[in-house]
């Protein structure tokens, strides 16, 4: 590949995936009333809308910028089942609930599948199934040890499944896939945009007061009167006040995108299945190949902080470190270069897994993006429309059902994260000397 007069590394404000729409929905302007108030315009907020208004209810959905521009259009892309937290994590501590978590997760995937063919979102979903890839041998042998192959999952080596020999092997699970999550996002905006749903964009909610009959809240140019409100305000959960302190922890998460590569190298560099993977470290990274023939590869190094600005740009020092990463586990494409790189808020709860509940009688909350929750956002804001309306609980509803309006603080902030960096790349220097 000629190496010589290359375009300097791009660092966007936006989505990497996808150009922001200039046609943006009103600002809210006086007062406004409605049945039910969803606050925050992603995945989550705007399905809950969109399920709402098919109920016959009053809807109005408030974002405090365009909605879909978010976490939703800037993620990786992955449709997959998985939860955020580690399966002995799970069985030792949500022991009577692990079976309904897993159920959850998979029929999350079912309704997003389903909802981009209800309605025609062009993203590019490519049914792949995904690869939980191990990065050590150790942790390969830990994977099949505890792990069967079956109908819906393949436990094989790098050879086996298609991926770069610097992954002695992995978990392919056949279900899912990828997408251009800023095409879908979009897509299901503009699908909320031309039903019975109230959208006001650059329209950021200031508080919000369960007042006994209503909910009311104050936005710079008006308020919004509510018979029962849904916060999905993901990573800017803490700046309403009447959300629990510990609900939702702001992490930042860099993506970074190749220049195009030719099938050849892709096929050099042992990537011949082209299925995306994700690792089992501490901090999972990612890999996945894209319809314009790039690589796109995320995470690796997160970053908190305690009031996350929606304009933040990439760092260069974690970029340098996810190019880094991307050189050790593709060594044959020293001389494919980095184009792009953007990043994005997702809000991280306590369990590092979905959680909805409860804040006061008339105001409800669902935190779906914890990593893992492309498919789970829309899904979960559903299934909480569901709710709200027949008063019924769905048995996915129930699982990750929060009855405490109390959260312990998670584990995630600069120290964990620190030490747990030091610790994937511990065992990663260990592995390569042994091998």
């Amino acid at each position: 590949m000629n190496t010589a007069n290359r375009d300097p590394l791009t660092f966007l404000s936006g989505s990497g995936w996808v150009e922001r729409p200039t046609e943006l929905e009103p600002s809210l302007i006086g007062d406004v009333e409605c049945d039910v108030a969803v606050v925050g315009g992603g995945l989550g907020g705007m399905a809950a809308a969109l399920r709402l208004a098919e109920l016959g209810q009053d809807v109005v959905l408030v974002e405090a910028d365009l909605c879909g521009w978010g976490a939703s259009a800037r993620n990786a892309g992955y449709i997959t089942p998985t939860l955020g937290s580690d399966p002995r994590i799970l069985n030792r501590f949500y022991g009577d609930r692990v079976r309904g978590l897993y159920k959850f997760a998979g029929h999350s995937v079912d309704f997003t599948e389903k909802l981009i063919s209800r309605h025609g979102i062009d993203c590019g979903y490519r049914q792949t199934g995904n690869i939980a890839a191990a990065p050590t041998a150790a942790a390969f042998r830990r994977m099949a040890a505890h792990t069967k192959s079956g109908r819906r999952s393949v436990v094989g080596d790098a050879a086996q499944l298609g991926i770069p020999p610097a992954f002695p092997g992995g978990l392919h699970i056949n279900v899912g896939g990828i997408l251009n999550p800023g095409q879908f996002a979009l897509g299901v905006r503009e699908v909320v945009r031309a039903s019975g749903v109230r959208v006001f964009e650059r329209s950021p909610v200031t508080s919000v007061t369960d007042s006994g009959d209503r909910v009311r809240m104050e936005l710079p140019g008006g308020r919004i009167r509510a018979r029962r409100a849904i916060l999905t305000t993901n990573a800017f959960t803490g700046e309403l006040p009447i959300t629990p302190r510990s609900l939702s922890t702001p992490v930042w998460v860099t993506a970074v995108e190749t220049e195009p590569v030719s099938d050849a190298e892709m096929d050099a560099a042992g990537w011949t299945s082209r299925t995306p993977m994700t690792t089992n470290h501490f901090v999972m990274q990612s890999f996945r190949p894209t319809d314009r023939g790039t690589i796109v590869f995320t995470t690796r190094s997160l970053q908190t902080a305690r009031r996350p600005r929606a304009d933040r740009m990439p760092d260069q020092a974690v970029v340098d470190d996810l190019v880094r990463g991307f050189r050790e586990r593709f060594p044959t494409l020293t001389d494919v270069a980095p184009a792009r790189a953007w990043g994005g808020w997702i809000g991280l709860t306590p369990s590092n897994m979905a959680v909805v509940g409860q804040l006061t009688p008339r105001v409800h909350y669902s935190m779906a993006c914890n990593g893992h929750g492309l498919p789970q956002a829309p899904y979960l804001g559903t299934l909480l429309a569901d709710h709200l309306v027949d008063q019924d609980m769905h048995e996915d509803l129930a699982a990750v059902w929060r009855r405490s309006r109390r959260f312990a603080p998670g584990i995630v902030n600069p120290v964990t994260l620190r030490l747990g960096w030091l610790a994937d790349r511990f065992g990663d220097r260990v592995d390569r000397l042994r091998r």
